[in-house]
């Protein structure tokens, strides 16, 4: 027997949940197919359980930089208790986020999606039919192809490590890296991140991003540039990592080298449907070479930052255009952050595309350790860099680099997507003194 629906989704991650759920408010018969976790990546095993992680890390540092200054404290992280901590969040997500599709009228099937041909997959023994499938199965950590790969571990493993070990090393130069970088050096264990060239961060401002390196060095993480890791040994308990002119023992080796799109093995090839490792092959409507197969989140090969609020955005849009709405996907201001020690944000032009277009735009940078909100807790590494529209004469992006930088980045892109001049700014009164009320006096030097 083959079951016939309007619309079937394939992974039940926060884009995949998010169109499933809204399709069904229209009154579609919808299907939902998950071969692991409900919920994806990013409650499970990604940003969330990160931030629990990263919120002691935070308290920590935050306590650290007032030590001395009216604060009487030796902090120390419980890596067994934050662990704990961590998994009586995520061990309600799975079951939680299908009984609550179940529970809207979804139909939830377990297991691996195949096509057998556009309309048609197979998942286990069962045969589903769809009008439009929505692919949402997003990303897994790439391993390095080297000597030795199969000690190697993943951000999934970091995020569920019963304790913290005494040396580990990461290799990579990303997002995932810099924040596993600070939350294992505040835990206590000694860390070195091997990048191999000396550009991490490429899609941030170099400024900020050496910033942000000479902090972690500070915090004792050993950053080595320009080493290509070609191989690791096992050694006893431990492990050698080998490169070239390179040979460190380590506890642990966590590869954060990128991650690939979770869409080789979904018969693409068999029905016509072009994808890489980034991910399925879209147009302007986010369809696929079959135009009832569209692709979402981090599935889809879309020119944009692979972000938990993209995917809901690009789930929300889909579902539009199922519904009959033609128009292209326009992208909004989409802020960035890694939240490492300090934490690095930006949004809207960056500062790499202002610096290759200096008759449209000007980049002014601002350092902000003696204002008050970070002079009263210690920061010592705090910039911001905005872009200036000259034609306009308003910000159009800006990077930020602190403890604070989550906030401000997120006051910023209220700000540049309204485009609010210097002038509209300082006639909108903040709470001071506050992260908000710096956005005043930030726009006053434009």
């Amino acid at each position: 027997m083959v079951e016939k629906y309007d619309t079937v989704v394939i992974g039940a991650g926060p884009a995949g949940t998010a169109a499933a759920s809204s399709l069904k408010a229209q009154g579609q018969k919808v299907a939902i197919v998950e071969e692991d976790l409900w919920g994806g990546t990013c409650p499970n095993r990604g940003c969330d359980p990160k931030k629990i992680l990263y919120a002691a890390v935070e308290a920590k540092e935050k306590a650290d930089l007032l030590a001395g200054q009216g604060l009487n404290t030796q902090n120390s992280i419980n890596w067994a208790d934050l662990m704990a901590n961590k998994r009586d969040y995520t061990k309600q997500i799975s079951p939680g986020t299908h009984n609550s599709l179940a529970n809207n009228g979804i139909e939830t099937i377990n297991g691996h999606a195949h096509f057998v041909d556009p309309h048609t997959l197979k998942v286990g023994q069962q045969t589903i039919e769809a009008q439009n499938v929505i692919i949402a199965t997003g990303l897994r950590p790439r391993i390095l192809d080297i000597k030795g790969k199969e000690f190697l571990q993943t951000s999934t493993d970091f995020l569920d490590l019963d304790e913290m070990p005494e040396s580990i090393t990461i290799l990579g130069g990303g997002y995932v890296a810099f924040e596993l970088a600070g939350i294992a050096s505040s835990a206590g264990a000694k860390v070195t991140l091997i990048h191999h060239n000396n550009r991490p961060l490429k899609a941030f401002p170099k400024k900020l991003v050496k910033k942000l390196c000479d902090q972690l060095s500070e915090n004792g993480v050993e950053i080595v540039f320009d080493k290509e890791i070609t191989e690791v040994q096992e050694d006893n308990a431990s492990y050698r990592v080998i490169g070239n002119d390179f040979d460190k023992k380590t506890d642990k080796v966590f590869a954060a080298v990128g991650r690939i799109a979770n869409v080789d093995q979904l018969g693409l090839d068999q029905i016509g449907v072009d994808y890489s490792s980034k991910g399925v092959k879209v147009n302007e409507h986010l369809q696929s070479d079959v135009s009832h197969i569209y692709a979402v989140g981090d599935s889809a090969a879309s020119p944009v930052f692979k972000l938990t609020p993209v995917a809901g955005y690009e789930a929300n849009y889909v579902v539009g255009q199922i519904l009959g709405d033609h128009a292209e996907i326009e992208y909004p201001y989409i802020p960035t952050i890694i939240f490492s020690l300090p934490k690095l944000a930006q949004v809207g032009v960056t500062v790499n595309r202002a610096q290759e277009d200096t008759e449209r735009y000007e980049v002014k940078t601002v350092p902000m350790e003696d204002w008050i909100t970070y002079k009263r807790q210690h920061e010592r590494q705090v910039t911001v860099e905005l872009v200036i529209d000259k034609k306009q004469d308003k910000v159009v992006g800006a990077a930020c680099l602190s403890m604070e930088a989550d906030e401000m980045i997120n006051y910023l892109t209220l700000l540049i997507k309204h485009g609010y001049s210097a002038e509209d700014v300082s006639q909108t009164p903040f709470a001071y003194p506050t992260t908000a009320s710096d956005i005043q006096y930030l726009y006053r030097i434009i």
